[in-house]
Parts: C-alpha cells; sequence; structure tokens
C-alpha cells in the first residue's frame, strides 16, 4: 500500500525532473543563441578584414598617381606649394571669450580690475 510519504516523494520526484528537464532546454537554447552571435562576430570581423584590406588597396600611392593623371583634365590638380603648409603654433588663435555674467535690471556692471585705483577711500 502506498503511504502518503511515498505520494509526496514520487510527486517531488516528478518536479524535479520537469524543472531538470526546462533548464537543460532552457540551457541548449542559449547554447544556440552564443552559437550564432559568435558566427555573427565572426562574419563580422572577416567582413573588416576584407575591407582593410580593400582600402589598403585603394590608397596605394601608385593607384592614386595613375588615377590623378587620368583624371588630370577634370580634376585640375597640382602639387602642393610649401607655401602653402603652416604649423599650428603659426595659425592664429582667436582671443578667448570669457561669458559674462547676466545682470538684473537694476545691477551696474562691475568694475574691470584693470580701472581700479588703489588709494584711500573717501567718506
Amino acid at each position: 500500500m502506498l503511504r502518503t510519504l511515498d505520494i509526496i516523494m514520487i510527486g517531488a520526484m516528478a518536479a524535479a525532473a520537469t524543472v531538470t528537464y526546462q533548464i537543460k532546454h532552457k540551457t541548449d537554447d542559449k547554447l544556440q543563441d552564443l552559437k550564432r552571435i559568435e558566427a555573427e562576430i565572426r562574419l563580422e570581423h572577416d567582413t573588416i578584414e576584407l575591407l582593410e584590406a580593400d582600402w589598403a588597396l585603394l590608397t596605394q600611392p601608385n593607384r592614386l598617381e595613375k588615377l590623378a593623371n587620368a583624371y588630370q583634365a577634370e580634376l585640375k590638380l597640382q602639387p602642393t606649394d610649401p607655401n602653402q603648409l603652416a604649423r599650428p603654433n603659426e595659425l592664429p588663435m582667436p582671443k578667448a571669450q570669457v561669458p559674462q555674467p547676466a545682470l538684473a535690471e537694476n545691477q551696474k556692471p562691475p568694475i574691470p580690475m584693470d580701472k581700479i585705483t588703489t588709494g584711500s577711500v573717501k567718506r
């Protein structure tokens, strides 16, 4: 005869088996997702390498020189004159603009430091 404890134990085993199966199924799904994502990453890396190789071929100086010569009439390219080049320290620097605080309608602007005289204060 089955006792109450036996029925509870059978139910617990069935529940544990169900939970174990669900966890295994979810793990398999996640593993498939991981493999798919890794394949996409490999494809992206391969694409990047291919594009970098293509860029290296397209920017070869010999190729660019041939194209420049072929389209000289249309582009009207000229060699750069050394006088056209400037170092960063030779460029004019804009004056730094310090933001001024907003004044209320009845407030006077502050006196600049170069206008302040040092002397005795008259009362």
